[in-house]
Order: C-alpha cells, then sequence, then structure tokens
C-alpha cells in the first residue's frame, strides 16, 4: 500500500499566526516515518499565508481551509482540508450516527446522549427530538423523500418517524438483538435492517409487517446496504412467490458486513446467497459503487474493493492506518472513508492526491454524510464538522 501522509489535527489554527508550525508525517509500510512540520512564513500580496515545509516534503496550494502538502521521495500528495463550519452543541456526547435529507436542508443524528435530534443543516439549530426508543438508537437515515426518518435502536426496535412533527408513524419489532443498521428499498416502501441476532430483515412499511427474513448469519451484521445487481449476475430464484407487498426487490443485492469476517451477498427477492468473501477482520461497513464493483471495511484498516462478479480476490485493498473502518459512503467517481483513528479521506479517480478531512484528533469518525459539495461527520469527541469541497 502506497504511503500516507499525516499533518496535525488544528493545522489551520497552528497556522493562523506568523511562525505558526504543525507537524506532518510521511509514513511508508516497511520504511522509518518521515517526520518534518510546516511554518507560516506571513502573508503573500493575496492574502494567502505563505507557507514553507521542511526537508522532504514540499506545499502546493494553500487557502484558506485547505493545503496541499507532498512527499516526493514517496510520490505521494495529500489535500488536507480544515472544516467550513462545527457544530458542537446538537448534543451533549459522543455522536454514532448522522444523515443528511436530499434537499440538503435538514440532518439527523444519535448520540450516546441516549438523543436522536433533527437540526437544520445550514447552522446546527435543533428543530426536532425524536423520543421513542428505549436505551442508544444507534442507525438513522432520511427517507429518500426528506421528510421521513428511519431508525435503529439497541432496543430492537427499528422505528419511522415525521421530519415534520417528530410523531413515530411506525414501530417494527421482531428482532432478538440491537439493531445495528438499515437500508431503503428504491422510495422506501419497504425497508431493511440488521442486527446483532446475526438477521437481516426486509419491512413493509405501509402494513408495518416484516416481510421474510432475508439471511440468517449465526453472527452479528454490522452493516448492510443494497444495490442493483448488473443483469449478467445470478442471484437465484425464490423458492415461493414474493409477497405483493415487496416493492423494488428484483434484481437487487444485499450486502452483508458481518462480524465473522466475512462479506455476504444475498440476493434480495431470491433470499439466496450470491457471494461470501472473507477477509482479514470483522467487517464492520459496505456500500455499492456501482453495479458490479463493491467496497467493504474491516476492524483491522482494510478496505476491499471487489468485483460481485468474481470475489474471490479483490480489485484491491486500501490500507491507511490500522483502525478500525467505521463508514463507507460512495461519492462522486470515488468514495469516503472514515475511520476509528480520527481520519477521514476522500480518494476520487481522476485525482492524483488523497482529499483528508482533518480536525477529529483520535477520536473515532462513525459516520460521513454529504449533500452536493459539502460533507459533514459525526465522532466521538460530539461534533459535527461541516467540510465545503471545492470543484474536485
Amino acid at each position: 500500500m502506497a504511503a500516507t501522509l499525516r499533518i496535525q489535527s488544528d493545522w489551520s489554527w497552528a497556522l493562523r499566526r506568523d511562525e505558526g508550525e504543525a507537524w506532518l508525517s510521511c509514513r511508508s509500510p516497511g520504511k522509518p516515518t518521515l517526520y518534518g512540520s510546516v511554518t507560516r512564513r506571513g502573508l503573500s500580496t493575496e492574502g494567502v499565508p505563505d507557507i514553507t515545509a521542511s526537508e522532504g516534503f514540499v506545499v502546493g496550494e494553500v487557502t484558506k481551509k485547505s493545503i496541499l502538502i507532498s512527499c516526493p521521495h514517496e510520490n505521494v500528495s495529500t489535500k488536507f482540508l480544515a472544516p467550513y463550519t462545527t457544530f458542537g452543541r446538537i448534543h451533549q456526547k459522543s455522536i454514532t450516527c448522522l444523515d443528511i435529507s436530499s434537499g440538503g436542508g435538514l440532518g439527523v443524528s444519535t448520540s450516546t446522549d441516549g438523543t436522536m435530534k433533527i437540526w437544520q443543516a445550514a447552522n446546527g439549530e435543533i428543530r426536532r427530538l425524536l423520543e421513542g426508543h428505549v436505551y442508544d438508537v444507534n442507525c438513522c437515515r432520511f427517507f429518500p423523500s426528506g421528510l421521513v426518518v428511519l431508525s435503529g435502536g439497541m432496543d430492537a426496535q427499528l422505528k419511522i418517524w415525521s421530519a415534520e412533527d417528530a410523531s413515530c408513524v411506525v414501530t417494527f419489532k421482531g428482532h432478538k438483538g440491537g439493531i445495528l443498521d438499515t437500508a431503503i428499498v428504491d422510495r422506501g416502501r419497504n425497508v431493511l435492517s440488521c442486527s446483532r441476532d446475526g438477521t437481516a430483515r426486509l419491512w413493509d412499511c405501509g402494513k408495518s409487517a416484516c416481510l421474510g427474513v432475508i439471511a440468517d448469519c449465526g453472527s452479528p451484521v454490522n452493516g448492510i446496504a443494497v444495490g442493483t445487481a448488473e443483469s449478467s449476475l445470478n442471484l437465484g430464484t425464490p423458492e415461493t412467490a414474493p409477497s405483493e407487498r415487496e416493492v423494488g426487490t428484483e434484481g437487487k443485492v444485499l450486502l452483508l458486513a458481518r462480524e465473522d469476517k466475512k462479506l455476504q451477498g444475498v440476493g434480495l427477492q431470491s433470499r439466496q446467497p450470491v457471494f461470501l468473501f472473507v477477509g482479514s477482520d470483522a467487517f464492520n461497513c459496505c456500500t455499492f459503487l456501482s453495479s458490479t464493483c463493491i467496497l467493504a471495511g474491516t476492524q483491522d484498516g482494510n478496505i476491499y474493493q471487489l468485483d460481485v462478479r468474481n470475489t474471490n480476490a479483490p480489485i484491491q485493498v486500501i490500507h491507511r492506518s490500522g483502525a478500525p473502518v467505521l463508514s463507507l459512503l460512495p461519492y462522486r467517481d470515488g468514495f469516503i472513508a472514515s475511520q476509528g483513528d480520527g481520519t477521514c479521506f476522500i480518494i476520487q479517480q481522476d485525482l492524483d492526491y488523497v482529499l483528508d478531512l482533518t480536525e477529529a484528533d483520535c477520536d473515532p469518525v462513525y459516520k460521513v454524510a454529504s449533500w452536493e459539495k459539502q460533507i459533514y461527520t459525526c465522532c466521538r469527541d460530539g461534533i459535527v464538522r461541516r467540510y465545503q469541497l471545492s470543484d474536485l
């Protein structure tokens, strides 16, 4: 795996004054880590900080919120991005999950302070408190409409809420352990959940009923994702005719990120196994990049990129640190990943540098959500950070 560049987490604060300094490091597998620093020498005529790097590092483009650093010896470049704004008052404690509505106007988040809240994405102002789960809420997401929220909790309940008046309109019961992740099928007449009890279930929102157990793994399912399969993939046929309440399950694959080091693909309508891939450690999260390409992250820091048509060997394995991969999100021609050591980075096919979203200092970044060029992260330090991407 290529070398990894790091910078002091509060570099943008450190470089606000003249002679301000921030440390840098470049770590390459099997070699001693190269350490260095960047120092601010003053302001250029355009009002942009004049920043120089110590030996072995080169400073590229600098703006108020970003700095491009390269280490020519290792042929690696990273653009570090500081948050555009931070919201520190939404929750009192660690924020475990968040999502942004399809219109970009609202955010929803869950916290170990026991609350789930809806807030304005522009300023973090709290709009609604969603109360009704017993114990912690593990996951939350907006339906495509942006007006309804789906949540899953340690109480093994899955709930649907109105974002407008905070009422809980549906509660699904059936899981025997805490719900760890959810997914929405198409526009949301059917939804999916996975749990510590080892199962993934399909639910009918209109009748608040379980339409079936899609998979029973005998090991906690930490994350799920649903995607449309490439037409050549054999998804199997259902043993019994699907209920007419099943909407949009045909031609789709459900990915299961399992605690027992397995990543599984199951035909959503057929309930038949499509593939099983064994990784290096427990899988925490998974996502579709396209109808053929999937990503999954493990507890020991590996991000596997696989082709669903042939999962015998990964297309590539990305490893930037040994910290758990906690969230993966498709973004443009690449993806955003966050890890347990506070790192959060964006890899794009046509960019020759990695984009690193900085400021979380060793605190896990649990979840990432995006809306157009804005990226939101939530972290154990109780802060929601919003990053503004320039034209990539």
